[in-house]
């Protein structure tokens, strides 16, 4: 039998309530280990086939670094309205069990970065990310003023209020409401997206997922900081180096093409072939 993994945060009652009432279903066809993403449980003797995880692309996200870097396949259950990255609503669970025990899907890689911040020659912190690393300031504090090198060779100054620096996958994230490209998810790059640039001719920018990205937030603003995937925050000072590449290791996500990434553009971003109008 294939061995499973159940990740959700069970503090929230309808992912606990989902979770329990989908187990026997998931335990007739496999082994399965329920892990609660909420707590600091360790999951570096966890091994499986596969992980279904339950609560959207935020839980997705979770699970990600959850998993620290194994490349157990994932498929994302979404208790709410679905997102780019959780494919299945719990209705549908079953019905894909049988295509996945079937070999009715495939295995979709998804890009990861990883992000290193360093102060006075230390590395302070170092995580990895899915969708993006972001450099912005609070409501309160000023234009930040963000140098970026891409392989080494200076590129240019950013006066803005923040830098987005994101994955494929994360081109449909916060890159998107900055202004931002979609970039389809099998492509190995990045986009480097200002976020309301004080001069407008700095515009989106994408570039080889293989570059090595480096941004030095050189103004004395306050209340500066990074975000990995919207989820982990590190205050930054004047004069930080924020270093950003490509991981070595690549997510897997289960496709049994429930539904594509073009049909989530159509839906989500509410896509029309003719404008819609309303007659009185």
């Amino acid at each position: 039998m294939k061995k499973i993994i159940i990740l959700g945060n069970r503090k929230k009652k309808k992912i606990r309530d989902t979770i329990a009432e989908l187990e026997p279903l998931f335990r007739k066809k496999a082994h399965v280990s329920i892990i609660d993403t909420s707590d600091e449980h360790e999951t570096e003797s966890l091994s499986a086939d596969l992980a279904f995880v339950f609560g959207g692309d935020g839980a997705i996200l979770a699970a990600c670094r959850k998993l620290d870097g194994r490349q157990i396949p994932l498929m994302g259950v979404h208790l709410g309205k679905f997102g780019f990255l959780a494919e299945l609503t719990p209705k549908e669970v079953s019905q894909t069990l049988e295509k996945i025990f079937a070999g009715e899907y495939t295995i979709s890689q998804r890009m990861l970065l990883t992000c290193e911040i360093i102060r006075s020659n230390q590395t302070i912190k170092k995580t990895s990310g899915l969708n993006d690393a972001v450099i912005s300031r609070s409501s309160l504090s000023r234009l930040v003023s963000i140098k970026l090198y891409i392989n080494g060779r200076e590129v240019t100054t950013y006066s803005s209020d923040g830098l987005i620096i994101s994955t494929p996958s994360g081109s449909t994230a916060h890159s998107l409401s900055a202004g931002g490209p979609v970039v389809t998810p099998d492509m190995d790059a990045f986009i480097i997206t200002p976020i309301c640039p004080h001069t407008l001719s700095n515009r989106p920018l994408v570039i080889s997922g293989d570059s090595k990205i480096e941004m030095e937030q050189v103004s004395e603003s306050k209340g500066v900081g990074l975000t990995i995937d919207g989820q982990i925050y590190t205050d930054i000072m004047a004069n930080d180096k924020i270093r950003i590449e490509k991981a070595k290791e690549k997510l897997h996500l289960i496709d049994t093409q429930t539904r594509t990434f073009y049909d989530v553009l159509r839906e989500k971003l509410n896509w029309r072939g003719h404008p819609t109008y309303n007659v009185n």
